[in-house]
């Protein structure tokens, strides 16, 4: 495939603020709107205008691409609430076999998202009186789901049979009627329907047992708690996801250096990260909330991180130390939303990390940010996160609106020959100055000077438009936060593309 087959050659329309942009096909929008949504509003999009945007997209391509990208989501860039409302979207037009029940026991891999799954399913399906229903559920999600039930043990469905959940496991259990494989299940689905399930071992159980309990004084508090924090590293059972969320509790609570040496140890280690599954901005956010504390340990700890996700930056292929790159991050006044109303990590700080990402893996590089003005900025090369930090500092020192074109001229102007052109955006670029510069003409006069030049556009909103033709054989379209894009960017250099990745999915 290539975008020959992606974009309207003819479709020139507007983007967000009037400025002529480029429509994809509904494959490619597809795909970025899906890999760049946290179902919470975006700069330019209520969230129920993006979810039904998404389920339109779902009726005009074939049922099995949404099948390959629900399980290419959550399988490959570990998205969990979006691969479920494709699921839903799909189980609304398609029957007759079971392609949606493979892809929801190919999609379902936490005990959890079989609860998370029934509650999208309601929330999509309102009966004709307003009043939401599983009533009615689609067969191949109950096949799905039925297949789903088997995958997991006691402890798994334990750790999420929660009460505050609108549908629980109990609920569940009497709407799938899954079989049990053996006698040990049915054991534990008769558990499920006597809420007899084992309290499992967890920090979420063990933490709030300790708070119902009375002390003295806070210093004896904060000890019971120290001493619960060291328990339940040294219990392995610690997982990699809730050690990273509370690292800063760990250090609150004095937690001692042997076993913040054994939360360090577990941190930087490549094979828990690869298993941990964790997108690389869940570390910048650990690092932001541990680096103004003060123990002892602190540094120890962001060391930790910063090997961690370094790990990320071991598999990029397409880079030697001959391969000339220039990284531009957008950090223009549409990137200062947050990607979800209780975090604290913004669109411009994917933009930002990822392109520390990719510098970390090259040698001969060029980054800096763009808003009215663009601006390198010069980073060592050994930490990411920390030059994330700094990079951030800088975001409001060019401008805030969205001049792409001027990373493009800065090269030409000083016949900067590059291989790779990265630029980390939601792709909203104009010109502010109203002599109606675009990135497209520019990227024409550049490759005048640099033949060989490639364009990678990193879409991080996935608005559904480009603000230049893939058309072109050295343009790219890439769209995501996880360090999966990484897995894209290999294919492109063997000939493929973002499509390409996704329909290769097995489900």
């Amino acid at each position: 495939m290539n975008y020959n087959s992606i974009l309207n050659a003819l479709g020139a329309n507007k983007n967000h603020v009037g400025f002529e942009t480029y429509s994809m096909s509904p494959e490619m929008e597809l795909y970025s709107a899906v890999v760049t949504t946290s179902l919470s509003d975006t700069y330019y999009e209520e969230q129920n205008d993006r979810i039904d945007r998404i389920a339109d997209l779902v009726r005009k391509v074939s049922p099995e691409f949404v099948a390959r990208l629900a399980v290419y989501t959550r399988t490959k860039m570990n998205l969990r609430s979006i691969p479920l409302l494709l699921i839903v979207e799909l189980a609304k037009i398609h029957n007759g076999d079971d392609l949606v029940a493979r892809t929801v026991e190919n999609t379902v891999l936490r005990a959890d998202e079989i609860m998370e799954l029934l509650m999208c399913y309601q929330w999509r399906n309102p009966s004709g009186n307003g009043r939401k229903k599983l009533g009615k559920l689609s067969r191949q999600i109950q096949n799905g789901l039925q297949r789903a039930f088997n995958n997991f043990d006691e402890y798994q469905f334990a750790k999420y049979d929660r009460n505050n959940l609108e549908v629980k496991l109990r609920d569940a259990l009497f709407l799938v009627h899954p079989k049990a494989k053996d006698e040990e299940q049915q054991r534990i689905f008769d558990k499920i329907v006597t809420h007899e399930l084992e309290t499992p071992y967890t920090w979420e159980t063990e933490l709030s047992a300790l708070g119902q309990q009375s002390f003295k004084s806070e210093d004896k508090k904060k000890e019971a708690f120290r001493n619960k924090w060291e328990e339940l590293v040294n219990s392995g059972k610690l997982g990699y996801m809730a050690m990273l969320r509370n690292l800063g509790n760990m250090l609150r609570m004095d937690v001692s250096l042997m076993e913040m040496q054994k939360v360090a140890s577990r941190l930087a280690d490549a094979e828990q990260v690869s298993k941990s599954r964790q997108l690389p901005f869940r570390y910048l956010a650990a690092f932001r909330e541990i680096e103004d504390i003060e123990s002892v340990n602190t540094t120890m700890i962001m060391t930790a991180l910063e090997r961690a996700i370094k790990c990320s930056t071991c598999n990029i292929e397409g880079f030697d130390e001959n391969t000339r790159v220039l990284l531009a991050s957008d950090v223009s006044g549409s990137m200062w939303s947050p990607i979800s109303p209780k975090s604290s990590v913004k669109n411009y700080d994917i933009g930002i990390l990822l392109s520390m990402l990719f510098r970390n893996r090259c040698k001969l590089v060029t980054s800096g940010i763009f808003g009215d003005d663009w601006k390198v900025v010069n980073m060592p090369n050994d930490n990411i996160l920390m030059a994330s930090r700094e990079m951030v500092k800088m975001s409001n020192t060019v401008g805030f609106n969205t001049n792409g074109f001027k990373v493009i001229n800065w090269l030409i102007k000083h016949q900067q020959v590059m291989d790779k052109i990265m630029m980390f955006t939601d792709m909203q670029m104009w010109d502010s100055t109203g002599k109606n510069n675009g990135i497209e003409s520019a990227w024409m006069k550049y490759k005048e000077i640099a033949p060989d030049a490639k364009l990678y556009l990193f879409d991080l909103s996935g608005y559904g438009q480009s603000p230049i033709r893939l058309l072109k054989p050295d343009v790219f379209l890439i769209a995501g936060w996880s360090d999966r894009v990484f897995n894209i960017l290999s294919s492109i250099e063997m000939g493929e593309d973002a499509l390409d990745v996704v329909n290769k999915t097995e489900i």
